[in-house]
């Protein structure tokens, strides 16, 4: 009689990490789904990749914004890859979903970045679908309450920063708050983080206008409150992830709190990301760590920052070659209305890690 193949200790990893701790970035499975699928009946609902249950009834009750959410899962991927394409760690092992790695799933500052990004994100694109008009159920967000200074008047069209935050709280912590999990002090740092995001998306709410007069005089404003572009929170976001702190599980009062490691006389900000275990450098492939490693990165050699070549390749060195681009130029534009321009080619030389 054959024995059973053994898992590898890669898979058996895998299993251990998706039974001990309680994820709330499953969802972003939902990237993979296939643009031709529609989601307008509930039974579709279970058909969609990385939801819980409480996920999967939430589907149910809205399948309009089913389609609006799969979107957010599409750009929380692409932004978290764009905004730490610079760095050692790039969030590679996002593609990896919903079978995270390491780096997103043992309560490390990587983790904490694409909780609080993924929570920000989905509230964001909500928001601007009322904006835009792609959901029945939300309009316009409210007009704000102060008198507008002279010259200026309410309207436009606001985001709906509230409906946003609403129904994106709602299925982003659904995983957290449906049970509990056998790691509380990841779901405590996994709660924490998304709402440093959706707080940073409540801090890009900011004052937008037109202006209306004769010959363009702008003597009357008309203005709305929109948000800032997701490109803008992530950087935000970024910053604090640069910055986060270091926390501990550990009885405060009558409970257990989280609470800065080295400087536990003062309770965790709202506005700071926080992690519970230290990362590895990123600088060698190990997938027990979720590292890829920097090898064939490409690197700055005029950089100083973390995409220099000194930094990005571990002091392993680097190996230039060169690139051929073909790129627009002499372009001239012809009276009335339209542009000509000549392709030149130049040769840029770059530098990959060893």
């Amino acid at each position: 009689m054959s024995r059973p193949s053994q898992p590898t200790p890669l898979c058996l990893l895998s299993l251990l990490w998706m039974f001990q701790v309680c994820s709330g970035i499953k969802w972003l499975a939902l990237s993979q789904t296939p643009a031709s699928m529609s989601i307008n009946r509930t039974q579709h609902c279970k058909q969609l990749r990385g939801l819980v249950s409480a996920q999967v009834q939430l589907c149910r009750n809205n399948l309009e914004l089913m389609q609006t959410i799969i979107q957010a899962a599409r750009e929380v991927k692409k932004t978290c890859q764009k905004t730490s394409a610079d760095m050692r760690w790039n969030c590679s092992s996002i593609e990896t979903t919903p079978q995270y790695l390491p780096d997103l799933e043992r309560g490390t500052r990587e983790s904490a970045f694409v909780y609080a990004l993924s929570a920000a994100t989905i509230s964001h694109t909500i928001a601007r679908a009322c904006t835009s008009g792609d959901l029945r159920y939300c309009s316009c967000g409210p007009i704000p309450g102060e008198v507008p200074q002279p010259g200026y008047r309410w309207g436009g069209c606001a985001d709906n920063l509230h409906y946003g935050l609403l129904m994106g709280t709602k299925f982003s912590d659904a995983p957290m708050k449906m049970r509990k999990s056998r790691s509380q002090a990841n779901k405590l740092m996994h709660l924490h983080n998304s709402e440093v995001g959706r707080q940073a998306l409540r801090d890009a709410l900011e004052l937008k206008c037109k202006c209306h007069g004769v010959s363009g005089s702008c003597s009357i404003r008309t203005c709305w409150k929109g948000l800032q572009d997701l490109k803008d929170i992530a950087m935000d976001l970024k910053t604090k992830y640069l910055s986060a702190t270091k926390v501990v599980h550990r009885p405060m009062g009558t409970r257990k709190q989280l609470v800065p490691k080295d400087i536990d006389i003062r309770p965790v900000r709202e506005n700071e990301l926080v992690y519970l275990q230290s990362s590895p450098d990123f600088c060698h492939r190990n997938e027990k760590q979720g590292s890829f490693g920097t090898q064939g990165r490409q690197c700055n050699k005029t950089s100083i920052g973390s995409d220099s070549c000194d930094l990005m390749c571990c002091g392993r060195g680097y190996n230039p070659y060169t690139e051929t681009l073909v790129e627009k130029c002499h372009c001239k534009y012809h009276w009335c209305c339209y542009v000509t321009c000549k392709r030149c080619e130049r040769t840029v030389e770059r530098y990959i890690c060893k």
